[in-house]
């Protein structure tokens, strides 16, 4: 079990982006779209057999063929100014009845990720997700950050549209991050490398709906480029979120009449503070 590399790129320094599925497919939409965007090449992937069960066996004239795996690929970029790597990883590894990466699986491949990330002189990396918030789903999504060091803080706060999760209210200078988000936050910190996690706002109803929140995924691609300083057509990405706020106006218009006025309060307490 281990890394396959198939080249050996030359990178100056390069920032790492993560992304993973999770809370309405947040971070992973936002990371793949730029690595599309970008058109980052692939040149490494971590071998599956260990982390995950196969998930179907394909079959080819009646015969067996192979086991397919969820991916975990890296890829990677030279632009201007700056190098990339990215990491897009299509499950993250569990163990028991746990959604989200746990456990001495998810240690391990968080390592492996930055073992990769340090191979090649990466001295930053970026993970994205979702951040559960008491929002109104016709509110333009914050991006919610968290950082490894006191130094980033400046910084994070020059990003359009971001806030740190101390100042949001009610959180008490306190949160979580679930999954490999949080986990290769933390173990990166433990490496001595530099580590943001920029998550988007999905209000809470839908934390657990079965149809991604792209609308998150701009808020934080948009960060992205600024940060990169790169353009990006959101097109596709606008399209998306036309089609998924249709579903969503219609579970909205069917809220009973006591509900929606309390929920539409959080429309003006937004706007207030």
């Amino acid at each position: 079990m281990g890394i396959n590399l198939f080249k050996q790129p030359e990178l100056e320094k390069p920032d790492l982006l993560c992304g993973w599925p999770g809370i309405g497919n947040i971070g992973i939409i936002a990371v793949d779209t730029l690595k599309g965007v970008l058109d980052a090449e692939e040149f490494a992937e971590i071998e599956p057999w260990d982390f995950f069960y196969p998930e179907k066996v394909s079959i080819k004239d009646g015969l067996l063929k192979d086991l397919e795996f969820p991916s975990n690929k890296f890829y990677y970029k030279r632009l201007g100014k700056r190098d990339l790597l990215f990491f897009i990883g299509e499950k993250q590894p569990t163990e028991g009845e746990r959604m989200y990466a746990s456990g001495e699986k998810a240690y391990h491949m968080a390592n492996l990720v930055l073992d990769v990330a340090e191979k090649f002189g990466c001295h930053r990396v970026y993970t994205s997700g979702a951040c559960v918030s008491p929002v109104h789903h016709t509110m333009n999504p914050r991006v919610i950050s968290v950082v490894s060091s006191e130094n980033l803080i400046q910084e994070v706060n020059s990003y359009p549209n971001t806030i740190l999760i101390s100042e949001m209210g009610g959180r008490e200078s306190e949160g979580v991050i679930t999954g490999l988000n949080g986990l290769l936050l933390a173990v990166a910190k433990k490496r001595g490398l530099e580590s943001i996690c920029l998550m988007g706002e999905i209000p809470d109803w839908l934390s657990n709906s079965p149809f991604p929140y792209p609308k998150a995924s701009k808020s934080v691609l948009e960060v992205f480029a600024g940060i990169l300083g790169v353009e990006i057509d959101f097109g596709i990405l606008d399209r998306m979120i036309a089609q998924i706020e249709e579903i969503v106006e219609r579970i909205y218009g069917a809220f009973p009449a006591e509900i929606k006025d309390r929920y539409d309060e959080r429309k003006i307490a937004i706007q207030a503070k």
